[in-house]
């Protein structure tokens, strides 16, 4: 049984992450497909990666969703990242890449070409 401390820190925690996904205002939309291609190709780690490093980094523009199959089932796991500049998509992603993405991408805008799906594809 949990403690009422161990419960409201697990509340907190929960509305922070809920937070992420619910922000009309962002400037900054991920999408993580998770369909079931995706979690078999290990998008849930990414998916908490990302949530992790975007808690850690206080990005609070960003907004964090998933979708279903992305139907590209040969670059999973693939989040998108839309931004003012239109839509990059990064395919054959990892917890390390993801970390990458948020500091280079999220963090200081700049797209990590060599994980996108044109890198992929040349």
């Amino acid at each position: 049984m949990k403690t009422l401390k161990e419960l409201e820190q697990i509340r907190e925690q929960t509305l922070k992450n809920l937070q992420l996904r619910n922000q009309e205002d962002s400037k900054l939309r991920v999408v993580v497909g998770m369909g079931t291609c995706g979690i078999s190709a290990g998008a849930r780690s990414v998916l908490n990666t990302l949530i992790q490093e975007v808690n850690n980094c206080h990005l609070e523009e960003v907004i964090i969703t998933q979708t279903g199959c992305v139907g590209m089932c040969a670059y999973e796991p693939i989040f998108e990242v839309y931004d003012e500049f239109g839509k990059t998509t990064y395919v054959h992603m990892t917890p390390e890449k993801t970390r990458r993405v948020v500091l280079e991408h999220l963090v200081n805008g700049n797209v990590v070409s060599e994980f996108t799906i044109d890198a992929s594809l040349n």
